[in-house]
Parts: C-alpha cells; sequence; structure tokens
C-alpha cells in the first residue's frame, strides 16, 4: 500500500529528470549552433581579410588608406576568431553533461615551434612502484615530449615537459605520469605568455596585429587567428573569477558609477558604443572590504543599461547627474529606490573653467579672456569643503559623519545661501548661471554627505577606473564588434580590480591561469586580487 502511494511520486521526479536532461541538451544544441555560427564568421572573415591582401598585392596602390582598411579588417577577424573559440569553449561545457556532440572547430595544421628557441626540459618524477601490482621493478619504454611556448621578460624559450613511460617487468603494465594541464585546449602557450597577451590587449592597449608583429621582429613567428584563438579561450577560462568579482561589487552598500565612450566598428563608419564602470571602494570611511570594479559595454547610452546593470542591487550611488541614471532613484523601483549622491568635482570643474585664465584664452581663442568673480568664489568655497574632507580620508563612517556636522555643513549651507543670492541676479543665459544651476537643481543628492558617511565628495573612483579606456582609445581606435566590446569590459574587470589591490595585474594573470583549472570550485575565492595579494606575501616571506 506504501509503495502504491510513493509510485507517483517517483515518477513525477523520474519526470523532471528527464525534463531537465531534456533541457540541458537543448541548451547545449543552441550553444553548439552558436560556436558553429560563430565559427563560420570567423572563416569568412579570414577570407575576405586574404582576398583584399591580395587584391592589395595585384592592383592596389601601397597608400597610407589602405594601410587603414587592412588594420580595420585584421582588427574585424580578431574578434570574430576569439569569439568564435570562446564559444567552442563554452559550447563544450554545455555539451559535457549530455548527449549532444560538442562542436570542434576545423584549424590549419600548427607551424612547429622554432628549432633555434632554447628548451628547457622539465621531467615529471616516474612512480617508484607500479601502481597497479606495487612491484618496483619497472623499465623505461620511453618518453612523450609534450612543448610549450613560453616567454620570460623578453626571453623566448620552448619548455619541453618530459613524460617518460615505464612498464612493469611483472605485470606488463605501463606507466606514465598524466599529461600536463595547458590553459587552452591544444595548449601551445605557457601562462606567463597568455597573461603577457591579455595585459598588453587589454591593459597596455596593444591590438594583437601589433603584438604579433613585434614578436615576429623577435624571431617568434605567430599568425593572428593563433593569437586571437588564445584571447577567446582565456575570456572562457577567467569567467569564474569575473562572476566572484561581481559578486563581490554588487554586494556593497554604496557604488560609484561612471561611462565613457568607446568608437565600435561598423560597415561605413564606427559607432558611438559606451563602457560603463561601478566601483567598490570602502577605503575612505575605513570599510574592510577590499576594493574591485566591474565594467560593462552598450552600443548606445540609453538609461536600460544602468537600469538592467543594477537590476537588483541597492544601496548609494555615486554618478554624474546623467538622467539615464533616474529611473533608479524612483520611489517605485524593485527592490528598493538607490540613494542619490552627486559628485562635488564635477559641479567644480563647472565653476573653475570659467575661473581658469588657461582653459579660458583656449575656448575663446582670439576674444580676450573673461574671468568671472563669482566663479572664482565658488571655487574658493567648494575647495574648502574639499580640504575638510581630506583631513576625513580613511575615518569611519562614523567619524566623517560627525565632523562633517561640525565643521562642513556650515560651509554647505552657506554656499547654497550665497548661489541662490547671486542666481537670481543672473540672465539666464550666463555661463556662471549654468553652474550654479546644476547643483541648485539636484541640491539634496549634492548634500546627501551631511548625512550619511559613508558617502564621499567626488565619484573620482570610478573617474579613474575609465582613465585607462580614454588613453587607450588613440592606440587600439576602435572595438571591432559588440563582442569584443564585452570581452573588452570583462577584461578590464579583471585588470582594474588587480590594480585597485595594488598588484601586478600580469604576475596574477600567470599565476591565475596556471592554477584555475586544478583548483577545487569552493577553493576559487583563493585566486581573487585581494586574497592573491596576500597569499603571495606569506610565500614570499616564507
Amino acid at each position: 500500500m506504501h509503495v502504491g502511494m510513493g509510485d507517483p511520486a517517483q515518477a513525477e521526479i523520474e519526470s523532471l529528470r528527464e525534463q531537465l536532461a531534456a533541457a540541458q541538451a537543448v541548451a547545449a544544441e543552441v550553444a553548439r549552433i552558436k560556436a558553429i555560427n560563430a565559427d563560420l564568421e570567423a572563416r569568412n572573415a579570414l577570407l575576405a581579410l586574404q582576398n583584399e591582401k591580395m587584391r592589395r598585392v595585384l592592383y592596389g596602390q601601397r597608400s597610407e588608406r589602405m594601410r587603414h582598411l587592412l588594420d580595420q579588417m585584421e582588427l574585424a577577424f580578431e574578434e570574430c576568431e576569439a569569439s568564435a573559440s570562446e564559444d567552442e569553449v563554452l559550447a563544450a561545457l554545455a555539451a559535457a553533461k549530455t548527449n549532444v556532440a560538442p562542436f570542434e572547430r576545423k584549424r590549419p595544421a600548427r607551424k612547429p615551434l622554432p628549432e633555434y628557441l632554447p628548451r628547457e626540459r622539465v621531467v615529471i618524477a616516474a612512480p617508484e612502484a607500479c601502481p597497479c601490482c606495487g612491484s618496483d621493478r619497472l623499465c623505461k619504454l620511453g618518453e612523450d615530449i609534450t612543448e610549450t611556448l613560453e616567454v620570460v621578460p623578453r626571453q623566448w624559450k620552448v619548455i619541453q615537459t618530459v613524460r617518460e613511460k615505464f612498464s612493469c617487468r611483472d605485470c606488463e603494465k605501463i606507466t606514465q605520469p598524466p599529461a600536463p594541464f595547458h590553459v587552452t585546449p591544444r595548449g601551445l602557450f605557457g601562462p606567463s605568455f597568455l597573461a603577457m597577451l591579455l595585459f598588453e590587449k587589454f591593459g597596455a592597449h596593444q591590438p594583437l596585429n601589433r603584438q604579433r608583429d613585434r614578436y615576429a621582429r623577435e624571431g617568434v613567428d605567430l599568425s593572428l587567428s593563433t593569437l586571437a584563438d588564445q584571447v577567446g579561450t582565456c575570456t572562457a577560462a577567467l569567467m569564474p573569477l569575473y562572476l566572484l568579482i561581481e559578486a563581490h561589487v554588487l554586494a556593497a552598500q554604496r557604488l560609484h558609477g561612471d561611462d565613457t565612450t568607446v568608437p565600435v566598428l561598423a560597415k561605413t563608419k564606427t559607432d558611438t558604443g559606451r563602457i560603463w564602470t561601478y566601483v567598490r571602494d570602502d577605503r575612505p570611511f575605513g570599510g574592510p572590504a577590499p576594493p574591485a570594479a566591474i565594467f560593462q559595454y552598450s552600443r548606445d547610452r540609453r538609461g536600460e543599461h544602468p537600469v538592467g546593470h543594477l537590476r537588483s542591487w541597492t544601496g548609494i550611488l555615486q554618478a554624474d547627474a546623467y538622467a539615464g541614471y533616474n529611473a533608479l532613484f524612483h520611489a517605485n523601483r524593485l527592490p528598493a529606490p538607490l540613494t542619490r549622491a552627486l559628485c562635488w568635482s564635477h559641479a567644480r570643474r563647472y565653476f573653475f573653467e570659467l575661473a581658469d585664465i588657461a582653459t579660458q584664452i583656449k575656448k575663446r581663442r582670439k576674444k580676450a579672456p573673461v574671468i568671472s568673480p563669482l566663479a572664482v568664489e565658488a571655487v574658493r568655497r567648494i575647495d574648502a569643503i574639499f580640504n575638510i574632507e581630506r583631513s576625513i580620508n580613511g575615518r569611519s563612517a562614523q567619524d566623517r559623519l560627525a565632523l562633517r556636522q561640525q565643521h562642513s555643513a556650515l560651509l554647505v549651507a552657506d554656499l547654497e545661501e550665497w548661489m541662490r543670492e547671486n542666481r537670481s541676479r543672473l540672465s539666464k543665459n550666463s555661463h556662471v548661471a549654468e553652474a550654479m544651476d546644476y547643483m541648485l537643481k539636484a541640491w539634496p543628492a549634492f548634500t546627501a554627505f551631511l548625512d550619511d558617511g559613508r558617502i564621499c565628495l567626488s565619484n573620482n573612483a570610478a573617474e579613474r577606473a575609465l582613465r585607462g579606456i580614454a588613453l587607450g582609445r588613440k592606440s587600439w581606435l576602435f572595438a571591432g564588434s559588440d563582442r569584443g566590446g564585452q570581452r573588452t569590459a570583462f577584461m578590464l574587470s579583471l585588470i582594474a580590480t588587480a590594480k585597485l589591490n595594488d598588484i601586478d595585474p600580469q604576475a596574477w594573470l600567470a599565476d591565475v591561469l596556471a592554477r584555475i583549472a586544478d583548483i577545487p570550485q569552493h577553493r576559487l575565492a583563493e585566486l581573487l586580487p585581494w586574497n592573491w595579494h596576500t597569499a603571495e606575501t606569506q610565500r614570499q616571506a616564507a
């Protein structure tokens, strides 16, 4: 009787298992199709690039314009190749628990590593006894050599990992250590080389075609497709760390937010995309949490993007007065409206431009510079508030709040009264009036720091995080595609977080790439920059 009552429940469990397996199979098939499409796009981009190079050799003029065209096509191919490799890895992971056959890209035969590069043999110790029967009568049969291209700061070498084979004379079983782990499938490159490749592309803003040319001048000839393949595969391998950093950032009570432009390659021109950043930095109010930053990419600057980035987050958002953030502060927002805190550095900048002679000469050109006494006075008053902030930086939120109420509140109240009094005397077309209106229209958001010691006076943390992109745009010119923009945001999150924790991003990436596949899932947090820094310090001390 009891068995009969349990049958429906057991049948329902089996049905759910079948539905789950079917859903996993569908997801794996979708990932496989996506990988196939990405591979086709990469092939088409390669054919277009080869065709254009051949046309240039036969008919084209050797002009600077044609060189720029080839650079654009190489960048587009680079992004397609990296995306195809990334999708291949993700499809293989999705197919691992299903009956769907994983998609494997067809690649041309690789050139062997140059014979003139020095070789370093790393021999994996053979077992002292047969693992099958325990006998110590082992006889060497031979060895297998796996070659990995590695770089020691500007010294190229090939590391030969030797796996000796032994046979047991008692049971005739053959014993050999397992093959070494490679960061990327069919690995030909070591973690130090891959870390250098990633950091130079995303941290030092050197596109892969420039890196390829530099490596060739140093005697190592690598194809652009090979380098792009490694970038895409490393992106997939590092995804678990990015997710941990993202969760850490979105667990903050206060975030700095900002965005900047990033040109994106289009068919006939470049579109203006955006890179958004959200920085967690609790150090100004003595918070124990380590700093971290995440970046997001979008094709445009619509307000739906920050709303999506912070969909489930609640807390204090420090940003500029961009209207796209407004939906985050609505009273009916779920799970709760964000607290708005505006940046005094932005407000001061408007006054400073009107008070600075050099800026006025640059803007007015032939006209005589006009320095506004009101702007000079506004800068002086705002600087007095900043001086107080510098003296309390790093203290606890409670101490900061008490000192602000004691010293800053009166200065802020005087500034508001002074601005409202002088604003009424200015015309609506006055530049100083515009600067005053910027503050007065959102005065509660500017004075929020007087009610919460966690709030900073400026949004400089986010602006510092974006500074590298502003410098890099002049080097890499544009992102090759939307996937390329997303990959850039992904890698910038890792590199910026490493820098915020005062560690070398390239050294950290090299160690992470060497260890991430062997470390258990529950210990992945050991590889986060702030934990890695502590472990590295302990190892050096030992």
